[in-house]
């Protein structure tokens, strides 16, 4: 017979201290920011706080939480997304930052071109609430909202401190000569 072996109390010695370039945090600097600085802080942004002054696309709406501008952040931005009952966004890219998208809410359907087979086809991912979709770089897609009577909401994650957007005339893959225009 098998026993289960016996708990042990914790530890009572406080763990030791973070030391910068070591363990789990090498990036952090060996000095504290400066005093005043947004980053020594905690910020709290409520959901009727977001902030609505970020780049469009037509047929969806962005809303600011975490940004360069918002917060401070360096290398982070996050919001949320609307996209209105039985509406399409326009063609659009987010240049070089990755985008991680959360749904809150709705059946959004995102679109992009793909031609990894040498044949250019569309492809579209059906999503509902709690589902994670992620948009590499340059990659060109749409979201849309094919419900005629709720909006779709989803939570949106980028590496970049500010939401590059880039409104396309079509939605096609591009080429490097295309990725600035």
């Amino acid at each position: 017979m098998t026993t289960a072996p016996t708990p042990q109390p914790p530890d009572p010695r406080p763990a030791p201290a973070a030391v910068a370039g070591t363990g789990f945090h090498p990036h952090l600097p060996d000095h504290p920011a400066e005093e005043g600085s947004p980053r020594l802080r905690l910020h709290h942004i409520r959901a009727d706080a977001l902030d609505g002054d970020t780049t469009q696309t037509g047929g969806m709406r962005r809303f600011a939480a975490i940004s360069g501008r918002t917060v401070g952040s360096e290398k982070l931005w996050m919001g949320q997304t609307h996209v209105a009952p039985a509406t399409a966004s326009a063609d659009h890219h987010h240049g070089a930052s990755e985008t991680a998208i959360h749904v809150i809410s709705g059946n959004p359907v995102f679109v992009f071109a793909d031609d990894s087979d040498g044949e250019q086809r569309e492809i579209r991912l059906h999503a509902a609430p709690g589902d994670y979709i992620f948009v590499p770089p340059f990659v060109p897609h749409r979201e849309e909202n094919p419900d005629p009577d709720h909006e779709a909401v989803v939570v949106i994650a980028r590496s970049t401190q500010e939401a590059i957007v880039v409104n396309l005339p079509t939605l096609y893959v591009l080429h490097e000569d295309d990725r600035t225009s």
